[in-house]
């Protein structure tokens, strides 16, 4: 079984739908999870009310994605048992470990009033892949530190108190769309970008989608090539289309001799694309007691998941009757 995260920082973008949330549809297994994780979003300044409205949101977009409801949550709604459990791996975790964390260090340095959840995260996201007794965690290079930690906790508290945590490892997901902003194909695409010019976000309306993509970046080349390096601007309009085609960017590159035609089809392919997922959330967030229901059965059946474990670690480590 694996497990993935995703945190409302900001609205749902393309990039997040190409590269996970649309492979989480269409070729996740029968017992992977699938987690709003709006705790992990606390850790920098954020607007409360915001952050509520992102993770309903985003919970609305997997769903409306095609991901099976009963492998859905939000990670808050298991504040409790998460909560405990976090601080038994916390009175696991040295300092010295959660302070080597790369992340830790790159966003907290030479930066005023750092929070200290900055630095426990990691013990929290540890929690949330050992509650639910994950084997696996698809990650990026920039997650697998923190994969190690959880596997360095379950290890450490398994020797020393008993036996309850699986040991999870990181996988590298299946490549995605590598989605690049399209005012700057430098950056990716991003949640908390400041300007929106070049990110396509999941519920724009069809007709901004299509001025964001008239107005990319390209290059002053000739012709239509696949070629990362050097055209980066033309590169990301083919992966999105590829990526919304389910082919290779080199193929999809023979079809085009301008860049009009291009910055046309890759338009109306992420229309398309996105088109029956935005209806879908938007369903979702105007019925607040159907969403709420969805968003209370998947706590149901993920606090169910993981009680016993945490029962269990609770008892070994000497806590609780």
């Amino acid at each position: 079984m694996r497990i993935s995260g995703i945190t409302p920082s900001g609205h749902t973008h393309l990039g997040n739908h190409l590269g996970a949330i649309q492979r989480w549809a269409t070729d996740g297994g029968p017992d992977d999870l699938y987690f709003v994780s709006d705790l992990h979003a606390m850790t920098t300044t954020h607007n409360p009310g915001k952050l509520r409205g992102r993770t309903s949101e985003m919970l609305a977009i997997l769903v409306a994605a095609g991901i099976p409801a009963e492998r859905v949550f939000v990670q808050s709604d298991l504040s409790r048992e998460l909560g405990a459990l976090t601080w038994i791996l916390e009175c696991t975790c040295s300092y010295g470990e959660a302070a080597r964390m790369i992340q830790f260090k790159e966003k907290g340095s030479g930066q005023p009033g750092v929070r200290l959840s900055l630095l426990t995260y990691p013990v929290l996201m540890a929690a949330d892949i050992l509650l639910q007794g994950a084997a696996e965690v698809p990650v990026g290079e920039d997650q697998n530190q923190h994969v190690e930690l959880a596997r360095a906790l379950a290890r450490r508290f398994n020797g020393t108190y008993g036996e309850v945590f699986t040991v999870p490892r990181p996988v590298l997901p299946p490549t995605g769309a590598r989605v690049r902003d399209l005012s700057d194909p430098a950056r990716k695409m991003s949640k908390s970008a400041r300007d929106a010019a070049g990110v396509v976000f999941v519920l724009d309306e069809p007709d901004l989608i299509r001025r964001k993509v008239r107005r990319a970046i390209t290059d002053g080349f000739t012709g239509v090539e696949y070629a990362p390096e050097e055209r980066p601007g033309v590169a990301n309009l083919l992966e999105i289309l590829a990526g919304c085609r389910g082919e290779r960017p080199a193929d999809v590159a023979a079809e085009f001799s301008s860049y009009g035609a291009l910055k046309e089809a890759v338009a109306e392919a992420v229309v398309e694309t996105l088109r029956p997922i935005r209806e879908r959330t938007l369903e979702l967030l105007a019925d607040p007691a159907e969403l709420a229901r969805i968003r209370k059965e998947g706590a149901s059946r993920a606090a169910e998941r993981g009680e016993h474990r945490l029962t269990s670690a609770m008892r070994l480590i000497g806590a609780g009757m």
